[in-house]
């Protein structure tokens, strides 16, 4: 009776994890930049910190700066890494069993935290690379708009995952490695949580509105596929190199 109970427990903080991602999903394809303030708010204050730029807010555009070239709007939210990231932290802890109902709203404040750090970083970095006017040979400006957003969202949602590790670890009391190899699949529920968010759900969307345009898809996959499978390979070799520094073969 009491695995039964567990069981059906678990299922349904799985549906409730599941309704309140669908839930911001739906919230933020619909909402607009007015609805969007508790989060483009606290990020332009931070921003105007970082840069020592000003952004003053219009309604029903965004934070636009006072030299008027730079406009933080609806995209630059971040509402989707704020789902990615809920995501990935509930569904570890529920795996290992130590998500409690009341600690579900609390992934969701970490969530927002992260998300309002990881636009911060984002938004100052495309302000940097503006006003320098950097270019990368053969990427053009929305490519480089792409690779600058997957690195800084996917490096964020990796610093979250290796954070939970570390403090799985320390709860209970594994400060030191296993002495297994450190694997790049490891890394599969990040991995698998962020192309569903950023791969999956859009494509869903596309076909569902019929939009779909296959070469920006294709292009667009290319990126997401790629650049975090090439942060997570250097993190997977330093860790084999900690956890056995004479065993260097078969970390993938």
């Amino acid at each position: 009776m009491n695995v039964k109970y567990t069981r059906y427990n678990q299922l349904a903080k799985l549906l409730a994890i599941l309704f309140i991602s669908l839930g911001m999903k739906t919230f933020y394809s619909n909402a607009s930049v007015n609805e969007l303030r508790w989060v483009l708010a606290p990020t332009t204050f931070l921003v105007e910190i970082v840069t020592g730029r000003t952004f003053n807010f219009e309604m029903h555009a965004g934070y636009m700066s006072s030299d008027r070239s730079f406009l933080i709007a609806t995209s630059c939210a971040g509402v989707n890494f704020m789902i990615t990231a809920f995501l990935m932290l509930s569904i570890a802890k529920l795996w290992r069993g130590q998500l409690t109902w009341k600690r579900i709203p609390l992934v969701l404040v970490i969530s927002y935290a992260a998300t309002i750090a990881a636009n911060t970083v984002r938004i100052s970095t495309a302000l940097h690379l503006q006003s320098d006017r950097w270019n990368a040979t053969g990427l053009s400006a929305n490519q480089l708009h792409r690779l600058e957003g997957i690195v800084i969202y996917f490096g964020f949602l990796l610093l979250l995952f290796l954070l939970l590790e570390r403090t799985q670890n320390q709860t209970i009391g594994a400060g030191r490695t296993t002495g297994g190899l450190v694997r790049i699949s490891q890394f599969i529920l990040p991995l698998v949580i962020y192309y569903a968010t950023t791969l999956g759900l859009p494509l869903a969307n596309a076909v569902y509105r019929g939009e779909f345009a296959a070469k920006a898809f294709l292009e667009h996959s290319a990126f997401v596929l790629l650049i975090p499978l090439l942060l997570i390979l250097p993190i997977a070799l330093i860790r084999q190199r900690e956890s056995d520094p004479r065993n260097t073969r078969n970390f993938v």
